[in-house]
């Protein structure tokens, strides 16, 4: 995809990668992604905005094989898919600088092994005149690495915000587009990549507030030339209520655990709660996480492997336990056949979680009568939650 245009002088001249499926070895990505790099061209100077994966750095030296002159390479985050490229770079443009914050140029020393000699720090506020055109460096730690910094291109209103306020999506379109793929892809982002940064990103938020915003430019996925969508959007999954929702990931060996799920949905959705179900030998965690974003109540449910919960329920704690959501309660539902420490385990797994823990429900066998009331009252307490709540 050739550079396009997004103001005069201001130029996207990233690589989109319409074929990969995971990230970071980790980071299901179903619909590709995007590595933003931008060029902006003042009378005097030229910066370049970050750089794209290495296995795409081609593809940004065929985008800058008219330009003659790189003054400062801007390097708002360490991570190896945005400055990967930035050796590259540097070869190209021997006169070039990198910009970034204290901490980046350590990460980038011993990352990318880049000449420290080479490499400007600024502090929050400082700015770059490029003539005509004034970057102004904005530090905003933790979403998603202590050392990430935005720009502000001042006489432009666009706000350069690498991984914050982006999305994994690969499209022809330069804009963003309010449509179910685009809000799934930027919500998706947000539960894999920022959740566990929400208190850092409601104080970005806020810090940004101040700034007269036309354009949003992340690092990944489309631009956001309407930049109050993602910005409430954000908002929303960090700070807005909780939706009348249960969570449910599980995982059946031989049909009990399933009965009991299917019973605790039954009962959920006669008293008006909504329930999204995850599988978890089939399910995608990207949208198990999605799910954490705003659902009020998460129950794991798991038959006993070892004395211990299953492995697949065992990573969607440990998940839930490092992606950090604003759960309001948390339940376990078990079950075994001669005994085990399924729910302590899984209970020990979720500590992070600052939630309510309801009473689990532990089913011997295939459920009995007994255990289906269990179920009952477990789904009762869940509706009388979400209604003190005021969510039901």
């Amino acid at each position: 995809m050739r550079p396009r245009v997004i103001r005069e002088g201001v130029y996207w001249v990233g690589a989109v990668d319409w074929d990969r499926r995971l990230f970071d070895a980790l980071v299901p990505i179903p619909d590709g992604t995007s590595y933003n790099a931008y060029l902006v061209q003042g009378e005097e100077k030229t910066a370049l905005l970050d750089t794209v994966d290495p296995s795409m750095a081609d593809q940004l030296a065929d985008h800058l094989s008219g330009i003659p002159r790189v003054d400062y390479v801007v390097a708002h985050h360490a991570e190896q898919d945005h400055s990967g490229s930035i050796p590259r770079v540097l070869r190209l443009y021997p006169e070039a600088r990198v910009v970034c914050t204290p901490k980046c140029k350590d990460m980038l020393v011993n990352l990318l092994h880049i000449d420290g000699e080479r490499i400007t720090s600024v502090e929050d506020g400082d700015s770059i005149d490029l003539g005509g055109r004034t970057l102004r460096f904005v530090h905003a730690p933790w979403v998603h690495w202590p050392e990430t910094m935005f720009s502000y291109l001042e006489e432009d209103k666009i706000l350069f915000t690498c991984d914050f306020l982006g999305s994994h999506l690969a499209t022809s379109s330069l804009y963003f587009e309010e449509g179910l793929i685009e809000e799934a892809s930027a919500k998706r982002y947000f539960a894999e990549i920022m959740m566990p940064f929400s208190n850092m990103i409601v104080r970005n938020l806020d810090k940004i507030s101040s700034y007269d915003i036309e354009i949003v430019a992340p690092s990944h996925g489309p631009i956001h030339d309407d930049p109050g969508f993602i910005i409430g959007r954000y908002r929303q999954w960090t700070s807005g209520p909780m939706k009348n929702e249960v969570c449910i990931p599980y995982v059946s060996m031989h049909g009990s655990t399933t009965a009991m799920v299917d019973a605790l949905v039954e009962e959920l959705v006669e008293r008006g709660v909504g329930v999204k179900r995850f599988e978890l030998t089939t399910s995608d965690t990207g949208s198990i996480a999605m799910s954490l974003v705003d659902a009020a109540t998460v129950v794991i449910a798991t038959p006993t492997v070892l004395a211990g919960a299953h492995p697949a329920a065992a990573y969607v704690a440990f998940l839930a336990n490092a992606l950090r959501p604003r759960t309001k309660y948390v339940s376990v539902m078990c079950s075994y056949s001669w005994g085990g420490r399924a729910v302590d385990q899984i209970a020990a797994m979720i500590s992070n979680l600052k939630a309510e823990v309801l009473e689990p429900v532990v089913c011997k066998g295939y459920p009995r009568e007994d255990d289906l009331e269990q179920i009952a009252q477990l789904a009762q307490l869940i509706e009388e939650k979400h209604r003190e709540i005021g969510i039901l």
